[in-house]
């Protein structure tokens, strides 16, 4: 469907009437929102409407209203011009989504590792061809924060994982940037169980951005290879 108000004759509801009501209200927009039938922008029908066509109470509506404005599928607007507006969630919001089950699930030091090598070596040749001269400044000065904090014994692994979002922020792609951004938590944890304290790390971290500077991909995937790999060992007993 077109974006705009949907059409006050339009059979898009079906009423429900088992399990969790507000549930299953949410479902249905859900498969309408996601099949294209309700677009970006799209008015859902009003609250007494939509009681009518699920026929169910308004405080059930309601319910269903705020989980989908939770999940940021809709956006609800007061007013004479109010209503419920379809919306696209955000990139920080998906994020979230994604960092909650990634967080909740029981993953390993070394699955999150394994993964790490696979995403962020084929990461390697965006930033090569993309990174500025300013954002390798940047990643040099977090090179210099970290072996301060090292010296004065303050490094904490937060630091390593700066680097490395960093690193994802340069490769200037959006999606790389919150898929990283999802990973914090379980690269943080599988960090602490290599018990990284940055002796080396930092050292790596300085050599690939010179491989980054002298756009010299296949060396800086070798140093980014190296540099996983120890940490893979270490997780994994080795």
């Amino acid at each position: 469907m077109s974006d705009g108000v949907v059409p006050s004759n339009a059979d898009l509801f079906q009423p429900v009437a088992v399990g969790r009501i507000s549930q299953a209200i949410v479902h249905q927009v859900r498969a309408l929102i996601r099949s294209g039938e309700l677009g970006i922008g799209a008015r859902l029908p009003s609250e007494r409407e939509l009681c009518e066509r699920f026929e169910v109470s308004r405080v059930t509506v309601r319910e269903a209203l705020r989980v989908l404005e939770a999940g940021g599928l809709i956006d609800i607007r007061v007013g004479a011009r109010g209503g419920a507006f379809v919306t696209a969630p955000t990139t920080r919001r998906i994020g979230e989504g994604i960092t909650d089950l990634l967080s909740l699930s029981a993953l390993s030091a070394v699955e999150v590792t394994e993964a790490r090598e696979v995403f962020e070596l084929g990461v390697v040749p965006l930033v090569c061809a993309r990174a500025t001269e300013e954002e390798l400044d940047e990643l040099v000065e977090l090179c210099n924060e970290a072996e301060r904090a090292r010296d004065a014994g303050t490094y904490t692994v937060t630091m390593s994982f700066d680097f490395h979002l960093q690193i994802a922020a340069a490769a200037h792609n959006p999606a790389l940037v919150m898929l990283m951004r999802s990973l914090r938590e379980p690269v943080l944890m599988s960090l602490r169980e290599a018990q990284h304290e940055g002796r080396q790390g930092v050292a790596e971290h300085r050599t690939f951005v010179e491989a980054v500077r002298a756009r010299d991909p296949e060396r800086a995937q070798r140093i980014m290879a190296d540099h996983l790999q120890r940490t893979a060992r270490r997780v994994a007993g080795h």
